[in-house]
């Protein structure tokens, strides 16, 4: 798919997508619960329909309803997921291209004794699953990976020693995995020591759906985590996903630079990690209202737009949105937390460099800091997605303040979390061609 976006203003409303990291930890729970879950506002990313192909190869049935009634009044769009707990009915999963599903649902497939070979697509068959080499052995699962990448066989039943330690430096997707199969599997009194944990917010969010569930699970500054008792779990559940803070950070800065725009359907006590690009947002002069029905952001009040500071080591998918935001911002913007995103769903940091440097913006990595050199004007070009969904909308928002169009190429990236992202910047007031 080929987008071409043209500079220009925004006006108007937008609601932010469904939370593809809510919605894949909210199938996950909703599969380890032995009893009936409706998901509401469910979302529908190629990684949330990875996330639910997964959940029913592994034995869960699901109903989908377009309108369900509700104590609150009436809500649109749920799922119903009856489970058994894990029960594969095959032997072959496919994550398609979601890092967190791979690293989330292995631990939790673990919970079988069945032989399962876990596939992946795209960028995640280079991205490295060393970590299952490394612990599996000690929670009694065989594996078999090509060299710590995919495809990797498995064999449990999982089994949870008293006390376990890991490594958190690569990426907390795996501990969250670890989190919800100990849980369900019923331990109390294990004790999972993690060594140098990064992006703590997104464990938070792990422990939030856990806690939904009925699981309790305790840490003590992220470094030991427990299992406590609970009340029985409830057989009828009822989770609705929040907004996504990921995909809103797009529009909050398209606001910010070409607005203003109202974003709706964020919620402002969110542990999302990327609830953080509010603070990014005002170090960089924005001007940003909190309203009852949404957040309202636009141009300064007054001055200009400036250069800012600001570490994404712990989310680091802020990374292209605020790459966006710098370009417009004047002088030299660092972000630090480079090292975050090699492996992503490309090397972020060097494709955002190439990229971004199509558009005129120069763009220097040094160690862990990224410079922006803003200001300078944004140049019509022709750029590459890099098959990486947030590179693709990174540079639609760039767009918006280019001297020209901005023709993207590999657009269809936007699938892999943002379904409809062009289709709302027009909604804005945005023009886009879609090819």
């Amino acid at each position: 798919m080929i987008a071409k976006v043209y500079p220009g203003k925004l006006n108007g409303a937008q609601t932010a997508p469904a939370s593809k990291s809510s919605m894949q930890r909210a199938c996950a729970a909703a599969l380890l619960h032995v009893g009936e879950t409706t998901i509401y506002n469910p979302g529908h990313s190629n990684d949330d329909l990875a996330a639910l192909d997964v959940i029913q190869k592994l034995g869960a049935k699901l109903e989908f309803q377009k309108e369900s009634s509700t104590e609150e009044g009436i809500k649109n769009d749920s799922i119903k997921i009856i489970s058994k707990g894990v029960k594969p009915i095959g032997a072959e999963l496919n994550c398609g291209e979601s890092g967190l599903g791979i690293r989330m649902f292995t631990p939790i497939a673990a919970l079988s004794s069945e032989s399962i070979t876990i596939y992946g697509s795209g960028s995640l068959v280079k991205r490295p699953m060393h970590f299952f080499d490394e612990i599996f052995p000690a929670l009694g699962v065989k594996i078999q990976s090509q060299n710590g990448f995919l495809p990797i066989q498995i064999q449990g039943p999982l089994t949870a020693p008293e006390s376990i330690s890991v490594d958190g430096s690569l990426s907390s997707q795996f501990l969250t995995g670890l989190l919800m199969a100990y849980a369900a599997s019923g331990v109390q009194g294990s004790v999972i020591n993690v060594v140098d944990l990064k992006s703590k917010p997104y464990i938070d969010l792990t422990l939030s759906v856990l806690n939904a569930f009925g699981w309790k699970v305790q840490h003590e500054n992220y470094q030991k985590f427990s299992f406590l008792p609970h009340e029985p779990i409830k057989e009828v559940i009822e989770y609705t996903v929040e907004g996504d803070w990921s995909g809103a950070a797009f529009l909050l800065v398209a606001g910010a630079i070409a607005g203003p725009i109202k974003v709706k359907g964020l919620q402002m006590d969110s542990t999302q990690a990327d609830k953080a690009v509010m603070q990014a947002l005002q170090s960089a002069n924005v001007s940003v209202a909190l309203e009852l029905d949404g957040i309202l952001i636009g141009a300064p009040d007054e001055g200009a737009l400036r250069a800012f500071e600001f570490d994404a080591t712990d989310c680091p998918d802020l990374f292209p949105p605020l790459v966006a935001l710098a370009a417009d911002c004047m002088g030299v913007s660092e972000i630090k937390g480079v090292s975050r995103l090699a492996h992503k769903e490309s090397d972020r940091g060097v494709c955002l460099q190439t990229e971004f440097a199509k558009l005129g913006i120069q763009i220097d990595l040094v160690g862990d800091l990224m410079k922006i050199h803003g200001g300078v004007g944004i140049k019509s070009a022709s750029v590459f997605s890099q098959h990486d969904h947030r590179i693709a909308m990174a540079c639609g928002v760039a767009a918006l303040k280019a001297n020209g169009p901005v023709t993207i190429t590999g657009a269809e990236a936007i699938n892999k979390s943002y379904t409809n992202f062009f289709e709302h910047l027009g909604k804005l007031g945005a023009k886009c061609d879609i090819v």
